[in-house]
C-alpha cells in the first residue's frame, strides 16, 4: 500500500532521521525546505517540530540525526543555515549552535554509536569540510587536518566506532578515512572520476566484515571489502544519476539485503549485491528521490519512506 502525504507542494524532503526504537514509537524526523517535521504513528502524519523557536519565516533544515539511544537520552540534531539545533527533548526545545563564520551550508550529520559515553556528533560542510562535536553539540571543533578536499558531501560512521574509531566522508573528488574519530583524514584511492561521493554506508553488524558502500553522482554504486583499499563497480545495479541513498540490512552480515535509490528508481539485492531487481515493478515517483529510509527492515515487504523533491513523503506500507 502506498501512501502519498503532501505537507507543500515544492518543498523538498532532505533525510529522515528514525527512532532506533521505531518499532515501539513510531517516531520518525524529516528535513525539509520550509523546516523539521516529525510524526509518531510510522509516517501517517506529521506536525512541525520547530515550534517552540517562534519564527517568523520558514527555516530549511538540510539534514537531521538522532541518537543511537533515543529512549533513554532522546537527542535530536537539525542543520539550518549556518548552524545545527539541538534537542535534548525529542524535539520539543532546541538550543542553536552557530557555525564559525561565514555561515557554513550543512550537508550531513552524523552521531556518534557511542554517543551514550563520548557525546560526538559530526557535521559535514559544502565548503568547510567536518565540524566535530565532543559535547553532544554544544561546541564544534573544525577538523581538517589531512582533508584535501572541504567540500563533504555525504558520511558513515563504524557500528565499531567505540573501538575502532573508523570515520568515513565522501567528497567532491573522492573518499577520506578517519582512523582517530574524525581529528584527522587520508584520502583513499577511489578514482577521481567517479567522484562525488553522494552516499556511504557500512554493514550495521559489522563484525569483522569490512564492506563498505559508495553512491556516486553519475557512476553507480562501488563497494570495498578491505575498508576502502580497493574499489568495485556494482555492475548488475544498473543506476542512472544520483544514488542519493544506500541502506544495508543488520540482520546477516553474510547475505546483506541492500536497498538503493537513485533519483527514479529504488532497486535491491539480498545476496550481498550478487544480483538486483526493482523493490516493486508497480512503484512510480511523480519527481525525483532525494532520501529513502526503512523504519524496520531495508528489504521488500517492509515498510518504506520515500521523500521527493516535489514535497511528497511517500509512505509504502508494510
Amino acid at each position: 500500500m502506498v501512501n502519498k502525504n503532501n505537507l507543500q507542494e515544492t518543498d523538498p524532503v532532505f533525510s529522515f532521521a528514525v527512532s532506533p526504537e521505531f518499532s515501539k514509537d513510531q517516531t520518525v524526523f524529516a528535513a525539509r525546505g520550509s523546516g523539521l517535521y516529525h510524526s509518531q504513528d510510522g509516517g501517517k502524519t506529521w506536525q512541525f517540530s520547530l515550534e517552540s523557536l517562534g519564527l517568523e519565516t520558514p527555516l530549511a533544515i538540510s539534514c537531521v540525526a538522532v541518537s543511537p539511544n533515543f529512549t533513554e537520552m532522546p537527542h535530536v540534531f537539525a542543520a539550518g543555515p549556518g548552524g545545527v539545533l539541538c534537542s535534548r527533548d525529542g524535539g520539543q526545545s532546541w538550543y542553536v549552535t552557530m557555525l564559525p563564520s561565514p555561515p557554513p551550508f550543512v550537508t550531513a550529520l552524523a552521531v556518534s554509536p557511542n554517543y551514550a559515553k563520548d557525546g560526538i556528533v559530526f557535521a559535514c560542510t559544502m565548503d568547510d569540510g567536518v565540524f566535530r562535536s565532543s559535547n553532544r553539540g554544544v561546541d564544534w571543533t573544525a577538523w581538517n587536518f589531512g582533508l584535501f578536499d572541504l567540500h563533504v558531501l555525504s558520511i558513515t560512521v563504524s557500528p565499531n566506532f567505540a573501538d575502532d574509531k573508523n570515520v568515513y566522508i565522501g567528497t567532491e573528488s573522492g573518499i577520506f578515512r578517519s582512523v582517530n574519530g574524525g581529528l584527522g583524514w587520508r584520502e583513499l584511492d577511489f578514482k577521481v572520476e567517479n567522484a562525488p561521493v553522494v552516499s556511504l554506508a557500512i554493514p550495521p553488524n559489522i563484525g569483522e566484515s569490512q564492506l563498505l558502500f559508495a553512491g556516486s553522482e553519475e557512476r553507480g554504486v562501488f563497494y570495498s571489502v578491505d575498508r576502502g583499499t580497493v574499489w568495485r563497480l556494482a555492475e548488475d545495479a544498473k543506476l542512472v544519476g544520483s544514488v542519493n541513498s544506500i541502506l544495508l540490512s543488520d540482520d546477516n552480515p553474510e547475505e546483506l539485503c541492500i536497498t538503493i535509490a537513485n533519483e527514479d528508481s529504488i532497486i535491491v539485492s539480498r545476496n550481498s549485491g550478487q544480483t538486483w531487481q526493482p523493490w516493486s515493478l508497480d512503484l512510480h515517483f511523480d519527481d525525483q528521490i532525494l532520501t529513502v529510509a526503512a523504519p524496520k527492515s531495508v528489504c521488500p515487504g517492509s515498510q518504506l519512506l520515500v521523500g521527493l523533491a516535489d514535497g511528497q513523503i511517500v509512505n509504502i506500507k508494510d
